[in-house]
């Protein structure tokens, strides 16, 4: 049985069809979730000797599916995207152009196929308890089980043969897709959680939640960090620097600074420490305080001191890949390749740093509008439409961005289309916000599309019709809230 029991019959029946394939195609998404489920797909495909090529697609619309149908595989595996799409999807699936495996964890639409691994057809949320790369993960569990490459059950097996080890990157695709709830993965999530533990590929630990615990100089640890805010240290260079000076920790070693793994157990309490109780005099919030320390994710067979050690650093280096149409580079990395994908994955992240920097300062300046119950600003083509929606994330709750309203972004994506992204908060979805609803239902409502999760989700619709779309999407908002 797999990590997820309400999920095996699924797996293993989409597993019991791809062993059966001459060849598949696999079709994914490009954020991290989609490349490290490419990758967890890959991986499992190569294992049981089954032939595939890899495409990759920014969006999942009934042009692309085209597209895909065209390249005449018998057999299509989806993953991280193809549930919401289902209807278009089945059109080909009816017409005989292929054989759809899907293995995704968005809202499905009405149609239905029988090779369908979601966690939301068994009651599971697909927003925070399972994500793309965990249902690949699942996929691939089973995929070993009905080979002959090894039992299901952990057993004997080793972690390469029965794909335990693979749980390494569907961790790196949940923190990717900000599933972590409090501050650590829970529900089927966990499960896979524990498997790559048991497999020696994961281990997780309470330690300081702050991004770049890995690679960055202490200074910059603090400087940067957008987690929890400190008035001093936040965006304060040389308050970084005072606040590290007080402290009795060797700060530099041969002229350099030391970064977090550098420092033994106790000066990280000591650090910890210190920054809670500065915190707490600055005025930040009980709650805010409490999530500088949380759950990490740490990959045990990934060099220490680098990006890919750490699951949140390595799923920001993949976002900096298929984002500027390098979805090879990413898929290579995840793939093992630690030599000429990996310098160029670090070149395209220093890129995408500064462009999302630019953006968030451009957020800034603009400033956004408001409506009665969300914000929205329009970058034009002055934000690439890959990275709008992490922008939005990014700039809620900084100074003139109210972190109480969901935020929609818009992007120029070509002179016919615009797209739409938009971010809420955990606090805003227990409320009653879906924004998968409000992105699909206004979308639609102006002759578009869109989907997502109900914290984050996307549209694309024609241009022009950007301020249709905020009066529908206000509309909704509205009701999910009343």
């Amino acid at each position: 049985m797999g990590p997820v029991p309400e999920l095996d019959e699924r797996a293993r029946a989409c597993a019991r069809w791809l062993t059966e394939a001459d060849e598949v195609l696999l079709a994914s998404h490009i954020d991290a979730d989609g490349l490290t489920s490419a990758a967890i797909a890959a991986t499992a495909l190569e294992r049981a000797n089954i032939p595939f090529e890899v495409v990759f697609k920014n969006q999942l619309d009934e042009a692309e599916i085209a597209s895909i149908a065209a390249c005449r595989q018998e057999t299509v595996l989806f993953t991280d995207f193809g549930s919401g799409q289902l209807d278009y999807i089945a059109a080909h699936e009816r017409a005989g152009d292929f054989e759809p495996v899907i293995a995704d964890h968005h809202q499905p639409a009405d149609a239905t196929t029988e090779y369908h691994l979601n966690p939301l057809l068994e009651g599971i949320d697909g927003a925070s308890e399972l994500s793309g790369a965990g249902a690949a993960y699942l996929l691939a569990r089973a995929l070993a089980a009905v080979t002959d490459e090894g039992p299901s059950d952990a057993g004997d097996s080793s972690p390469a043969v029965d794909n335990r080890d693979l749980a390494a990157l569907a961790v790196v695709g949940a923190v990717g897709d900000m599933q972590a709830v409090g501050g650590e993965l829970v529900g089927a999530n966990r499960a896979i959680v524990e498997e790559g533990v048991a497999a020696g590929v994961l281990a997780e630990r309470t330690d300081l939640a702050l991004y770049g615990t890995q690679t960055r100089p202490l200074p910059k640890l603090l400087e940067y960090a957008s987690e929890v805010r400190i008035p001093g240290i936040s965006n304060d260079e040389s308050g970084a620097v005072a606040f590290l000076s007080e402290l009795d920790v060797e700060l530099r070693t041969d002229g350099e600074w030391r970064r977090w793994i550098d420092l033994s157990d106790g000066e990280r309490q000591t650090v910890a420490s210190a920054l809670v109780q500065r915190a707490l005099e600055r005025g930040v919030p009980a709650g805010k305080v409490d999530s500088l320390v949380g759950t990490t994710y740490t990959l045990e067979r990934e060099q220490p001191g680098t990006e890919l050690r750490d699951a949140s650093e390595f799923s920001t280096l993949l976002n900096a890949t298929a984002r500027y149409e390098r979805a090879d580079v990413g898929l290579a990395v995840c793939l093992g390749d630690r030599e000429e994908a990996l310098a160029r994955a670090r070149r395209l992240l220093e890129n995408h740093r500064r462009n999302l920097s630019e953006g968030l300062d451009l957020v800034q300046s603009m400033g956004v509008e408001r409506t009665d119950h969300l914000q929205y600003f329009d970058a034009g083509d002055e934000i690439r439409e890959t990275i709008v929606g992490i922008v939005a994330g990014m700039a809620l709750g900084v100074d003139g961005v109210d972190p109480e309203r969901p935020i929609v972004a818009f992007a120029r994506k070509s002179d016919e289309e615009t797209k739409v992204s938009a971010r809420g908060t955990a606090r805003l979805v227990g409320r009653g916000l879906d924004l998968s609803a409000v992105m699909g239902g206004a979308a639609r409502a102006v002759g578009g599309d869109g989907g997502g999760h109900d914290v984050a989700a996307g549209a694309t619709i024609p241009a022009g019709r950007e301020q249709a779309f905020v009066s529908e999407a206000d509309a909704i908002v509205a009701e999910q809230l009343n």
